[in-house]
Parts: structure tokens; sequence; C-alpha cells
């Protein structure tokens, strides 16, 4: 604590730890709102993705309110709302409930440390939305499998991106999950092989390996060597063209952009990215008679809502009976 002042006096747009920008009507109320601020982020927040997003949000908010003039003790309710309002033309309703969300925490925040005395979002409603059915595009089932077939399994690169895929599709993961595994996260329990996943929150999600995955990642770790490198990371990033893998995990653009070259070279014609395959995994699971409440659990998922936007069964279906239409 005895750091953060240091960084917080200054002129509009000072910076503090971790690089975060400290909007002028926030650094015009003094150290106390200025740490609390950073707080929020840094103390309140754990998760790195959230954390940057409602950073963006707080910021795009504060930029708002001083070019209306505003400083933090005259925010109101009305200004929040009309702030949401203007915002709602051009984002997504998800987008603009995510960013009503990080300003009413923020402001929830600021209250109980004293800076100011009411949270103006409290009373401001985002738009209304219901989604019975999930945006994210996925492969058919003929363009999975001819994508993972084209993968080359003569090089080291193109058995880890096997085995990534792999990932992905057969335990329903989310890439930051799958990026997150370490060698030591592929793990026996008897005669079975199990998958260790970090999920968001700090949780640990486990189940047991597919057989088709199973081969994959064998196929990889005895190529690559690093079976003995338990703490390191399972998927790592590639020495440029050389072939050889570096001691660095993937990141999720890593990921996206391998996913984009494979599909390219495979001919897919679905635009796909990495949750694509969750997708994919979840509504092969359920046409071969899984239950919803067990593709719920080996998703990680808190509510069986959730899990339903990845079905996709039904586009099947409609597809049938838009081919009845002829005359």
């Amino acid at each position: 604590m005895s750091q953060v002042p240091s960084v917080l006096h200054g002129h509009a747009g000072a910076v503090g730890p971790g690089g975060l920008a400290l909007p002028s009507p926030i650094l015009a109320e003094g150290e106390r709102a200025a740490i609390r601020y950073v707080e929020f982020f840094t103390a309140q927040i754990r998760n790195s993705n959230t954390r940057a997003a409602y950073a963006r949000a707080a910021s795009a908010f504060f930029t708002w309110c001083e070019g209306h003039g505003l400083p933090l003790p005259a925010i109101q309710p009305v200004h929040v709302a009309t702030y949401i309002e203007q915002i709602g033309r051009e984002l997504s309703a998800p987008s603009v409930k995510q960013q009503l969300a990080a300003i009413r925490m923020l402001f929830d925040w600021l209250v109980v440390g004293q800076v100011v005395p009411l949270n103006p979002a409290a009373a401001v409603r985002g738009p209304k939305h219901s989604a019975a059915k999930g945006k994210t595009r996925m492969p058919t089932r003929d363009e999975a499998k001819v994508l993972l077939a084209s993968i080359p399994t003569d090089n080291l690169v193109g058995m880890r991106d096997r085995a990534l895929i792999g990932t992905l599709l057969f335990t329903f993961a989310r890439v930051s999950a799958a990026a997150a595994m370490r060698v030591g996260d592929y793990y026996p329990v008897g005669r079975r092989w199990w998958l260790r996943l970090h999920e968001k929150g700090g949780k640990h999600h486990e189940m047991p390996c597919h057989h088709t995955l199973q081969e994959y990642l064998d196929a990889y770790l005895e190529v690559a060597s690093i079976e003995a490198d338990k703490r390191g990371p399972l998927f790592r990033t590639a020495e440029g063209r050389t072939g050889r893998l570096r001691s660095q995990a993937m990141s999720q653009p890593d990921v996206y952009r391998m996913i984009q070259r494979r599909a390219e070279a495979a001919g897919v014609a679905t635009k796909i990215g990495c949750h694509s395959w969750r997708a994919r995994g979840i509504t092969a699971y359920l046409e071969n008679g899984g239950l919803l409440e067990h593709a719920q659990q080996m998703a990680g998922h808190a509510s069986a809502r959730t899990t339903k936007l990845y079905d996709r069964r039904n586009d099947r279906i409609s597809l049938d009976e838009v081919e009845r239409i002829a005359l």
C-alpha cells in the first residue's frame, strides 16, 4: 500500500499499478479515491479477463463524464442512464449489460470506501436480453472431421495442434482452461487417464480423458519429450518455423491464430474460433444420446440454461423444414 500513493499523484491520466489508467474524475477527488479505484481492480477482481473488461468499461464511462463536465460527486442516476442509452445504440445488449455491471460494482466499492455517498448506477436498468441459442459458430460434423484429419502428424507442431483442438472438442473446455494446462494435468487414475482443467475463478475441473483424445495426447507427449516436466505448460509455443517448441505456454491469441490456419488449410467454410469446438463437442454429445445435465457437469456450467446455448441440434431440424418449401 505504501507504494501506491507515489504513482497516484500527478496530472490527469496518471497510471497506477499494472498500467491501470486513472481517470480524471477519480484523480480530482484526491489520493483516497484514487487508491480505492486501484484497489477495486487489483484486489476485488481476480479474473484477468474480467479485470480488463471492467477497466475498459470504467475508463470509457469516466471519459464520457469528463467530456460532459461531470466531476465524481455530481454523477447522478440520470447521467448513468443517459450513458447506457447512448452506448446501447452501438453495442449489443450483452455488452451494454456488462458495462453497466462494471459501473455499478465500481460505485458500490467507492460507496463502501466512503468516496461517494450513493451509487448512481444502482437504480439504472440495463437493456432486456434473452437468448435461446448462443451465437458461437461451430463447424459441422464433417468439417470437424476434415479439419482434424488434415492436420499433419509427421511433425511436432502438427501433433500439438491436433492434441489441443482435441482437448477443446472432447472436454468442452474453454480455451483459457486448455491453454493453462500443465503436463501434470494429464495423469493416470488406475487404468484410465484424466485431465485437470484450470477454469475461471481458480477452480479445477477434472474429467476422464476420451480414448481418441488420449491417443492424440500420448502421441504428442512422446514426440515432444516433455513428460518429465510436470509443472511445465502442456501446450507450448513454437520456435518460429524450426518445428521446435519453446518453454512458454500458448496464449489465447496463439490458439485462435492456429485454429484459423488449420481451418483455412482444411477448406472449412464456417467461420470458427476457439469456442467453436466447445459448441461442437456439446452438440455431438447430445446428438449421440447424452443428457443435458451431464453435459452441464462436463462443461463446468453453473446452470443448464448456459449449456443449452451450445445445443445446436435444432439447427438441422430447421434446415430440413426449410427445404420443404417448394413450388
